[in-house]
């Protein structure tokens, strides 16, 4: 834990001496990089020293110590220079040997999830969760439906349902559910977050039985030799009841926010993405915002479908259709309001591939969801609605986040991009989250587009022998290629995508390093990357990628003050061993959100 002190008693103790980081910073022939003013219109308020400072900064990538003032950092340089700016109340924080990061930005998660799960059950499988089996499912719900007690008829919801790592090989069923849960409807959600499985209360309550029709784009797995459904619902079938799925007050949600909130600053996460925001969540985190419950920074993706609704809030008069938006819509976008901002407008263009609802170009291996052959999956929107509404966000000036993970899905937007005229040099950033299953030449695409992949590296380790079997090896090589993408000269975002993952930036750089499956298969060993790679994509080239590696993403002059201090640096740290770094304490614009427990 760091230890504070006054400037005023700096006189009495022994100058640290300097560190292997303070000598690669001299070393480096860089001096003291000061935000104009700083010391004297600005305060110095807390000086960070004796340990190392990761800067992320290409031309400076390390330093001695950081001087912060006013949620700002005033200035980055070594001990001695930094030093020399304290005023008899600036507070000094001793590292004793730890090392300052960037604040860590999600760049691809959803943070109204974080509320939520903390009244959910835990149904996820190591290391994420406690299942490996069927019955321990069983045991899990048990488990929590005996701590808490709810009522009959109410609700019980789990989350991390993961069927291809439990022992049993197959889907867990209504039939498993029933004996044991007969008056609570249940939904356990899948760990992709793109369907869930009732039991029989639960299909009774959200209408789905044996004269159902399966929707296009969807997935209702029926019982063997019936059309009753068997208890997995995916996709286009499982939108209408997460949409309509039981919903806490906003006082039951604020008043867990804060432990939700820490969910991201125990892991130093000081920018939160909320990455498929509707009419609800909007309303709520505007409210949390002007609220003041915010300490972290979060960025909302509204989704497509409720965009004219949520506009409503910025252009009340506004009554366009679905695909339609009002002139002045790009002003919603982009500036913070207490801590929340709009960043773009979310498309979502397949599902997922663990769950055999991706999009791809040649079939899988092993079939489809219901035992399909030559199954390539299906597209959750037609093509054509897609290309209309790129072009009215083109035309309107909004950046465009589209969920694809199949290679097919890519094809879209690229498409639709195209279509719209967008070029690189409009420098529009529009992001396709996931990339997953991006070919080379739609990476050469991205670059002559603009466009910019957010992975999901931890992919290769939850489900990498998944893929393999699924796709084969020379396609789950190339998953989340981020090697090959920086080669191309983009910049490359990587995300947790929580809570499909855990929210765990040191998970996320040690699976973009090794790239190695739960059975201990590399994937693609050509697509690792170095620390400093992987830890810019959750830093720099994540803030670049919603325009605010202006103010964040590096320790500079003039940047907020988002910082995490960790207890050993993991540029040098063995990759093996990322797991096992611990956050000391987290800042927001200076000010402490988070600190380690004693």
């Amino acid at each position: 834990m760091p230890r504070f002190y006054s400037s005023a008693g700096i006189s009495r103790r022994t100058v640290i001496k300097a560190t292997v980081a303070g000598a690669l910073f001299a070393a480096s022939g860089f001096g003291l990089a000061r935000t104009p003013g700083a010391g004297a219109d600005t305060p110095v308020a807390k000086i960070f020293r004796g340990g190392t400072v990761v800067t992320v900064e290409e031309g400076q990538p390390l330093a001695e110590a950081v001087a912060v003032g006013g949620g700002r950092i005033l200035a980055v340089g070594s001990e001695a220079e930094i030093m020399a700016l304290a005023s008899p109340g600036t507070e000094i924080v001793e590292l004793d040997g730890a090392t300052v990061l960037p604040g860590f930005i999600d760049a691809h998660g959803h943070f109204m999830n974080a509320p939520q799960i903390v009244g959910w059950v835990n149904v996820s499988s190591p290391p994420v969760g406690p299942v490996t089996s069927i019955p321990e499912i069983v045991t899990t719900i048990r488990a929590f439906m005996d701590e808490r007690r709810p009522a009959s008829g109410e609700w019980v919801i789990g989350y991390g349902y993961d069927p291809t790592v439990l022992s049993d090989g197959r889907e867990l069923t209504r039939d498993d559910l029933d004996p044991h849960f007969p008056d609570n409807p249940v939904m356990l959600i899948h760990v992709s977050g793109h369907g869930c499985v009732l039991n029989s209360a639960g299909f009774g309550i959200v209408g789905i039985d044996e004269n159902t029709p399966t929707p296009e784009g969807g997935v209702i797995l029926r019982k063997e030799g019936s059309n009753e459904p068997a208890g997995l619902v995916m996709e286009t079938a499982f939108l209408p009841i997460f949409a309509h799925m039981p919903q806490p007050s906003q006082e039951q949600l604020l008043g867990v926010l804060g432990d939700a909130q820490e969910i991201y600053t125990s892991h130093g996460v000081t920018t939160a993405q909320e990455g498929a925001t509707n009419k609800d969540d909007l309303e709520f985190l505007l409210r949390a915002a002007d609220e003041g419950h915010l300490v972290i920074d979060v960025v909302s993706l509204p989704i497509v479908f409720d965009v004219p609704a949520l506009l409503r809030e910025y252009a009340p008069d506004f009554r366009g259709g679905p695909m339609e938006l009002p002139d002045t819509a790009a002003q919603s976008f982009g500036r913070y309001r207490n801590r929340l901002k709009l960043a773009g407008i979310k498309l979502v263009l397949d599902g997922s591939p663990q769950g055999k609802t991706a999009f791809w170009s040649e079939p899988l291996l092993t079939g489809g969801p219901e035992g399909e052959e030559d199954y390539v999956g299906a597209p959750m929107v037609p093509p054509e609605m897609v290309t209309a509404a790129v072009a009215e966000f083109v035309d309107k000036g909004i950046q465009v986040f589209s969920h694809a993970n199949g290679d097919a899905a890519i094809d879209m937007i690229i498409d639709a991009l195209r279509a719209a005229g967008v070029t690189a040099a409009d420098g529009r950033r529009d992001c396709v989250i996931h990339s997953q299953f991006v070919r080379p030449d739609q990476l050469a695409a991205y670059a002559e587009l603009g466009m910019t992949p957010s992975f999901f590296t931890a992919h290769t380790f939850f489900w990498g022998d998944v893929h393999l079997e699924n796709t084969g090896p020379e396609r789950a090589a190339f998953i989340s290629p981020m090697a090959a993408a920086y080669e191309r000269g983009l910049r490359c975002s990587n995300h947790s995508d929580f809570s499909v993952t855990p929210m765990d930036p040191f998970l996320m750089m040690q699976s973009a390093m090794l790239r190695r499956s739960r059975s201990g298969v590399v994937l693609g060993p050509d697509q690792r990357v170095d620390a400093l790679t992987a830890l810019r994509s959750l830093t720099i080239d994540a803030a670049w990628q919603i325009f605010e590696d202006d103010t964040k993403g590096s320790i500079a002059p003039g940047k907020l003050a988002d910082l995490v201090i960790v207890d050993r640096n993991p540029l040098d740290v063995d990759p093996e061993q990322l797991l096992a770094l611990q956050v000391i304490e987290t800042f927001k614009e200076g000010e402490s959100v988070y600190r380690r427990p004693v």
